[in-house]
């Protein structure tokens, strides 16, 4: 989002692609290949949940969160550390993942005002989530995939579910005036090796964006990452434009929303 921003507001400088030549040929997503910025990482949000709470069942997609009655008991939502989770509301109506943007903004919250009796707290830091979860004060909640790999090999009964993940890209950019550009060029081609990235993705489980790098990573390694091809068929990817062109708007609704 932030390359994005720079760009906008002319603060990066336009990328010579033809000094990083791990980009060519590499099968880095074309969204990933913009003109002042290149992708580094995926992460995403997902639904995470208590393997405990449901008498054995476990939600499975974002209706089953939506689904009270099939799955009872206090809920989770991201605040307003990231772009709010219209687009969970929308899959829960039934939006199919390809036809999501542009958000149908009065729908989404028309499907949020179902489970705003149930969402007990909008968490506002990467480890909330799996603290909320863990001390049983809600059963299901988002939450950023990653940090929940801790408290899962920590023993809690915790899970989640890839189906619906919403998915967002870190990135490298060289910022306007740069003093070292040419330091900055070999950075950002070493790190798009697919040996280090694949090194990256096993110290902190974000998913490589070269997909040669899985070829160096374990399969228990690569269940947990966003770019897996699996996951990438089963999730998708936020719209940056979209939400920089709206984010005001919804957020001024989004705020009110939370203090009804």
């Amino acid at each position: 989002m932030n390359l994005v921003l720079f760009e906008h507001e002319d603060a990066s400088e336009p990328l010579d692609y033809g000094r990083l030549k791990n980009t060519r040929n590499a099968g880095i997503a074309q969204s990933l290949l913009t003109p002042n910025g290149v992708g580094k990482s995926y992460w995403a949000s997902v639904l995470a949940y208590r393997t405990d709470a449901f008498d054995g069942r476990k939600p499975e997609s974002w209706a089953d969160f939506w689904n009270l009655g099939a799955f009872p008991g206090d809920r989770a939502l991201q605040g307003e550390v990231d772009w709010p989770e219209l687009e969970f509301a929308l899959l829960a109506d039934g939006v199919p993942l390809d036809r999501l943007y542009p958000l149908d903004v009065n729908r989404a919250f028309k499907v949020l005002d179902e489970i705003r009796g149930s969402v007990r707290t909008f968490w506002e830091y990467g480890a909330e989530p799996g603290e909320l979860l863990s001390r049983g004060s809600v059963v299901a909640s988002s939450t950023w995939a990653g940090r929940l790999q801790q408290p899962i090999k920590r023993g809690a009964p915790l899970a989640y579910e890839w189906n619906g993940a919403r998915r967002q890209s870190n990135g490298y950019g060289i910022p306007k005036g740069s003093a070292n550009p040419d330091a900055a060029y070999r950075l950002i081609d070493f790190a798009l090796r697919p040996q280090v990235q694949a090194h990256m993705a096993r110290l902190y489980p974000d998913g490589p964006v070269v997909p040669a790098a899985y070829g160096y990573l374990t399969e228990s390694t690569a269940m947990n990452l966003a770019s897996t091809p699996g996951h990438l068929l089963s999730g998708f990817d936020l719209d940056i434009e979209w939400w920089l062109e709206n984010q005001d708007a919804v957020t001024r609704r989004w705020r009110d929303w939370v203090r009804t």
